[in-house]
């Protein structure tokens, strides 16, 4: 064991590659895809280090090609939850008594292992099975994920450093201790990154994790896994089971070592679960921590001093790319009288001018959604504002479901601010535009507060900075993350921690050390070096 206190390498950013013509990168994608495609693959469950296969599978495919098989997953049951609870248990002394830099050191490997020889295939699984542009894939799957792992083991270091005063004859230390028990990760389809981060920022710490990954994002969970083990994880500290969610709840919130809830992913789920676990509360050996990020109605607002061009394209990437499947993707707009008209025009140009197919061909922009659900959802929307008369769809509007889950980008014009979609959470392509008059400015900033229980992302746009300093001020609960000129989505690891508030979750800041301190549990030791040998205090004593 070494006497010596060791630093983490400063953290910096993935550069998230091109993918030009001829570059090396793309030459690697296309290859790893293809090699992809050729096989169908047998994706287990990992519990306890094992690979874990059941006589029930499930087939995976691309929801751009619904005609093609990936491979087929095994199918869980509560055993399986119940195995990779004890696997998680018996795996957490060992674990927690690690020193802290061998456990740094393997999410570290793992961080360039991914950044590496990983990169060309997680990248290629996200794209087939999530349905992610080349682009999409990159800074997500590959650059996000590393930064999480960089950045949050430099932040495990940094709160370690952290120590208490301490005067004459006296010791005070922290102990950051993990928590009691293991930790749930519940995680989405749309980012690979989240998926990959939820059970593993928790794990830095010494904790535990089961984790339960969205079926539409299995493919590239067991490559997350991949690479974890040959990064030397150990077994049990994260194990990955498929089951039915109900199952996985009705064994994980009734277990007395439940210790915390690491979750992303619907407003209503969320809730469920926080009124499960409340239920349970008298069950548990310690008071669970509960984090989440769910969903958001994210806005973006143009002042009349705003650059047209620029809330036209901060709309188009923040509403369309991926689908509009992000938490955080722009969903309502509101745009002054005045400069309407050619935000309007630039909006129909750049949709006229966009490529919808299988991301497979890299001239594509826009992609499929994840499956025939939100397909469903998504298209009902839109029905039903082609036949509203608060409504008129100005752009998009078509779908179709025969060969993969397609939903032309959409964008309706709404003269009611109140109206569904302008409220409520589509998670997919549609965005919708209200107008209002150049004079009623901050009038439009109290819709925006509240037009949605959401506040995740937002986005003011303006040159005037009286209008910017406005919109801070009027805007300031309305949203975790919130943009200046640019739009609502992109959150960086290290540079804009993410996370909302209200409907949209617990704001504890993922990419960043606050959402660490969720996964610790302190001790403070005081040690005096020469203890006192008398009760007596010098007050008792007279002259």
């Amino acid at each position: 064991m070494s006497d010596a206190i060791f630093n983490i390498p400063n953290p910096v950013n993935e550069p998230v590659l091109s993918y030009a013509p001829n570059s090396p990168e793309k030459a690697a994608l296309k290859k790893a895809l293809s090699e992809l495609k050729s096989v169908q693959s047998e994706i287990p469950m990992f519990i306890g280090g094992k690979k874990v296969m059941t006589p029930e599978k499930l087939a995976i495919r691309p929801p751009h090609e619904l005609s093609h098989t990936l491979g087929h997953h095994a199918k869980g049951t509560a055993e399986h939850v119940n195995a990779a609870i004890n696997a998680a248990l018996a795996a957490k002394p060992d674990w927690e008594a690690m020193p802290w830099q061998d456990r740094a050191a393997i999410f570290l490997k793992a961080a360039d292992l991914l950044a590496g020889p990983y990169r060309a295939k997680m990248n290629a699984a996200t794209m087939l099975c999530q349905s992610k542009s080349p682009f999409q894939a990159e800074i997500d799957c590959v650059c996000e994920l590393v930064d999480f792992w960089r950045y949050n083991v430099w932040f495990m270091q940094e709160i370690y450093k952290q120590q208490p005063r301490s005067v004459a004859n006296t010791w005070n230390r922290l102990d950051w201790r993990p928590l009691e028990g293991f930790i749930f990760a519940l995680t989405p389809f749309n980012f690979t990154s989240i998926a990959g981060n939820l059970p593993t920022a928790p794990a830095m710490l010494g904790n535990v994790s089961v984790w339960k990954p969205a079926e539409s994002q299995i493919y590239s969970a067991a490559i997350i896994m991949e690479i974890l083990e040959e990064a030397g994880l150990p077994p049990g500290v994260v194990n990955l089971v498929y089951v039915d969610g109900p199952i996985v709840g009705s064994v994980v919130f009734e277990h007395p070592d439940f210790a915390g809830l690491h979750f992303t992913g619907s407003t209503g789920v969320f809730q469920n679960l926080w009124r499960t676990i409340g239920q349970n509360i008298h069950k548990y050996k310690s008071y669970p921590r509960i984090v989440g990020e769910t969903g958001g109605k994210d806005f973006v607002v143009a002042h009349n001093s705003a650059d047209a061009k620029a809330v036209a394209v901060a709309l188009t990437r923040g509403a369309f790319e991926y689908q509009g499947q992000k938490c955080s993707a722009a969903s309502r707009a509101y745009i002054p009288e005045s400069m309407w008209p050619k935000v309007r025009e630039f909006l129909v140009h750049d949709l006229k001018d966009m490529k919808m197919g299988s991301p497979e061909d890299f001239t594509n922009f826009f992609n499929a959604v994840i499956d025939e659900k939100a397909f469903d959802k998504i298209s009902g929307y839109i029905a039903d504002a082609k036949k509203s008369d608060k409504v008129k769809i100005i752009a998009g509007g078509n779908y179709d479901k025969s060969k993969g889950y397609f939903i032309e980008p959409t964008i309706i014009e709404s003269s009611d601010p109140n109206y569904v979609t302008m409220c409520e959470e589509i998670f997919g392509p549609v965005l919708t535009i209200y107008v209002y008059a150049d004079d009623a400015f901050e009038e439009t900033l109290t819709l925006v507060d509240n037009g949605s229980p959401y506040a995740l992302t937002g986005a003011i746009f303006a040159r005037d900075r009286s209008a910017i300093a406005l919109a801070d001020q009027k805007l300031r609960h309305a949203a975790g993350n919130y943009y200046i000129n640019d739009k609502p989505t992109g959150a960086v690891v290290g540079q804009q921690p993410f996370g909302g508030g209200r409907a949209s979750g617990t704001n504890d800041k993922a990419g960043s050390m606050l959402n660490m301190y969720r996964w610790i549990s302190p001790r403070t030791i005081k040690e005096t070096f020469v203890p006192a040998i008398d009760y007596k205090y010098p007050f008792q004593q007279e002259p």
